[in-house]
């Protein structure tokens, strides 16, 4: 797992280190096999299928995801790695001048063929569902210059959770188009110290076994899936022990980044009209906590100068349609100069608005201190903060699926929105909304 492998198409199965880097295609071709490599030449490559003992099946496809694409027209979407927590969201590659359906593509087809035996419900079908090996372009430096391309990065073993149709718009021409999403659940690997048994793929790819008899490498994890289904996937999944408390530096954007960049900017658009920052704190509030399945419903901002650790309401739907309740959401923005620490007295404002069975929200371009995380932590508040560095992923995806990725359009159409979203109401008045 995070291994960065050198990918070069033309190289030697029998070369075990490229450029200093181990080889791609000699860590997953079998040695002595007859067999084609397993390339990485487009997002989604799916092996040819296999007519085993038993039945045929395809043994792998491997996605390949490209960071440094993200927000272009051949890849308009930002696909999402949450590795620790064992989730990625995945875009198909349906194209804005593709014809046909979202599964007119080789990729998504495959895909849509795999998902049949992932949603299975039984091991006969899931026995038979194809692994999915997560890479992701990694940028290395080599002798002082950065190379974006040529190198992957191992992100796991995954199977699909969801599929979904979604429509997409293209950055370039603005016309909208249909495509496949996938969330996957990247599975534990900790059994096997981290990493993934190749000889697993090997005999996947090898006719003369069973699908069974193929899975005899499998991680223990894919074969309790296996066995007991989706109620199985909470107990597989990825999960990172870690302090929950994190360092500035786990705070802000990689010196030197776009997102730095980006960050600086949004800070100065907004370091006159600090208030206006409010109604994208509460944009962005609506992709983070809306994002974890529940239904977020907008509300509104408080008036400057009274908020008292309050500036904007908003409502978090749980459960399933029909049978959910409403949370109050209240929410801080605070529009700080990056890498200016939060105090735990100003996150102890926002604690003190919050009644019983209520969310806060607190959304800055700084970071919190470490003293503020502990308080939150220990005392088990139900406070969710959204730093400079999460700030700015969402913005930019906003600005990438709603203003064709520009950054200044996002943030004037917020400033403008400002005002008409400002009312005196009290937060409880958003339950009957």
């Amino acid at each position: 797992m995070l291994d960065v492998y050198r990918y070069a198409q033309g190289a030697s199965p029998v070369e075990v280190v490229l450029d200093g880097y181990v080889n791609y295609h000699f860590v997953t071709t079998p040695p002595g096999a007859d067999l084609p490599k397993l390339m990485l030449e487009r997002g989604i490559n799916p092996t040819a299928t296999v007519q085993g003992p038993d039945r045929a099946r395809r043994p792998v496809i491997a996605i390949r995801s490209s960071p440094w694409k993200a927000g272009h027209a051949t890849n308009p979407w930002h696909d999402e790695f949450d590795l620790d927590h064992g989730h990625v969201r995945y875009y198909g590659d349906h194209k804005p001048g593709t014809v046909g359906l979202p599964g007119a593509t080789p990729g998504n087809r495959a895909l849509l063929e795999a998902w049949a035996y992932h949603a299975g419900t039984g091991p006969a079908e899931r026995v038979l569902a194809p692994p999915l090996l997560l890479f992701r372009s990694a940028t290395v430096v080599r002798d002082g210059r950065s190379l974006v391309k040529g190198h992957v990065e191992f992100c796991g073993l995954a199977l699909i959770e969801r599929l979904e149709h979604v429509v997409q718009r293209d950055p370039d021409s603005g016309r909208s188009f249909p495509n496949l999403v996938l969330d996957l659940a990247v599975l534990d690997l900790a059994a096997a110290g981290d990493t993934l048994d190749m000889r697993w793929i090997d005999d996947r790819r090898d006719h003369t076994k069973t699908a069974a008899q193929a899975n005899r490498y499998a991680p223990p994890s894919w074969t309790r899936w296996v066995t007991e289904g989706r109620a199985a996937i909470p107990r597989v999944r990825r999960r990172v022990v870690s302090s929950r408390v994190k360092t500035t530096d786990q705070q802000t954007p990689a010196a030197g980044s776009a997102h730095e960049a980006a960050l600086t900017r949004i800070y100065r658009f907004f370091d006159g009209r600090k208030h206006a920052f409010e109604q994208l704190a509460a944009r962005v509030t609506a992709q983070v906590v809306g994002g974890s399945g529940a239904v977020y419903r907008d509300g509104w901002l408080t008036r400057a100068g009274g908020d008292g650790g309050m500036d904007f309401v908003g409502r978090l739907d749980v459960g399933a349609p029909g049978s959910s309740t409403p949370l109050v959401v209240l929410g801080q923005a605070k529009c700080v100069a990056p890498r200016a620490a939060i105090s735990p007295d100003q996150v102890a404002r926002v604690v003190a608005r919050l009644r019983r069975g209520w969310l806060g929200v607190f959304v800055t371009t700084g970071v919190f201190s470490r003293q503020a995380q502990i308080e939150i932590i220990d005392d088990q508040y139900p406070l969710v903060l959204v730093d400079g560095r999460t700030l700015v992923e969402h913005v930019l995806r906003m600005a990438a699926a709603d203003y064709a990725g520009d950054l200044d359009a996002l943030l004037h159409s917020v400033a403008s929105d400002y005002e008409g979203a400002v009312t005196h109401r009290r937060p409880e008045e958003i339950l009957s909304s």
